[in-house]
């Protein structure tokens, strides 16, 4: 059989600003990049295993998973193949079939997905309205209070700390609480959160968390990271009765080779750039101000944004590519122009963005050129 070329090149983070808020968490410092191309290999982390990829110790996976715990406040950390599997695990571990999962309106669809695939129903915390999508623990306090008064038991409460619409980031403590003093066990996904600001799973009376090495944990991935608190160990780390060394949810093993490979080398870049979360917010205040000085440009979600990730709403843009010969395309066509990616071809009407990690002087740069085609094309928008 004669194959095609399939070599890949890409040189995105090289050579352009990536706005793309899924990708600004996890680009990878230099330290992770050696490690990818020293376990690149197949099963390379599994040299000297035993059996559990947690209790390795060369590589130092079991230091580093304690490592970990002790930075989210948890008692115990998994690897998992991301936050999406982490939620799998809780929910299959705790529930039955037919149980209901109480989740936030602005949870991502992989809760959904790890909810139904488990069988569960699902009940939802509605959002405040546009332009705000606020999710607060009053409402969670409400909609807990009509299922008990329907007769109806929850077995699992989650939140979405940083949801991945409008980047709103919602108090996980006081829901928290509201779940613990309810009785019900409390997941919070954090994977737009943990790796990029302070998370304390204990102090927000969080039994379970989860979070995205590859969306804001400087790895690549797929990874994820799972936070058990002990009181609920021996449930969601569970040894098979046929392979007792082997836990169920984590199906025996579960990240192997780069991208725990590069987790592990990051972790001390990661550390030291959440102790650096209030600059990172200011910058996107900054940007959020110099783009909203172009007419009709509106940042969507509580204000003053307290995340990186920023949606906004772009008539302005919009009205144009309903006169520009390359329709919506031209704005992303502008922006490449001056190395700037990571905006949806076509989308002008609204998009979602992110300056994580970039300086002062690039941020500046990014909004300056935003500027520069909404001046260019500002016959257009008329």
């Amino acid at each position: 059989m004669k194959c095609q070329d399939y070599s890949l090149n890409r040189q995105t983070e090289r050579e352009n600003l990536n706005l793309n808020p899924l990708q600004r968490g996890g680009v990878l410092p230099p330290e992770s990049r050696q490690a990818l191309y020293e376990f690149s290999d197949g099963y390379s982390i599994c040299d000297y295993c035993a059996g559990r990829l947690d209790q390795i110790s060369k590589p130092s996976i079991n230091s580093f998973l304690e490592d970990m715990a002790s930075f989210i406040g948890a008692d115990h950390a998994r690897t998992v193949h991301g936050a999406r599997e982490g939620k799998f695990a809780v929910m299959h571990a705790l529930c039955r079939p037919g149980d209901t999962v109480l989740m936030d309106g602005n949870a991502h669809y992989t809760s959904h997905l790890a909810a139904e695939r488990n069988g569960l129903n699902i009940v939802e915390v509605p959002s405040s309205d546009d332009p705000e999508y606020r999710i607060d623990a009053e409402g969670y306090q409400e909609t807990l209070d009509e299922l008990n008064d329907m007769g109806e038991d929850v077995s699992l409460v989650l939140l979405t700390h940083v949801d991945g619409d409008y980047g709103n980031v919602t108090d996980a403590r006081a829901i928290g609480k509201i779940a613990h003093d309810s009785g019900i066990p409390f997941l919070l996904n954090c994977a737009y959160s943990m790796g990029r600001m302070p998370i304390d799973a204990e102090k927000w009376n969080v039994d379970f968390v989860v979070g995205s090495g590859h969306k804001s944990m400087a790895a690549s991935g797929p990874i994820g990271i799972l936070g058990v608190q002990e009181e609920w160990a021996d449930m969601v780390l569970k040894r098979s009765n046929r392979h007792q060394v082997k836990e169920l949810e984590m199906m025996g093993c579960s990240s192997r080779g780069a991208p725990i490979a590069t987790l592990m080398a990051s972790l001390p870049h990661i550390i030291d750039r959440v102790n650096q979360w209030d600059v990172e917010v200011e910058k996107t205040r900054y940007f959020v101000s110099e783009m909203e000085k172009i007419s009709g440009v509106r940042q969507i979600g509580v204000r003053p944004t307290e995340h990186d990730l920023i949606r906004f709403e772009t008539p302005f843009f919009h009205s144009i590519a309903g006169k520009h010969p390359r329709k919506g395309f031209y704005l992303y066509e502008e922006l490449k122009k001056r190395n700037i990616v990571g905006i949806k071809r076509g989308q002008t009407q609204w998009f979602k963005c992110s300056t994580y990690g970039y300086s002062q002087e690039q941020v500046h740069y990014i909004a300056n050129s935003f500027g520069e085609i909404a001046a260019k094309y500002r016959e257009m928008a008329d």
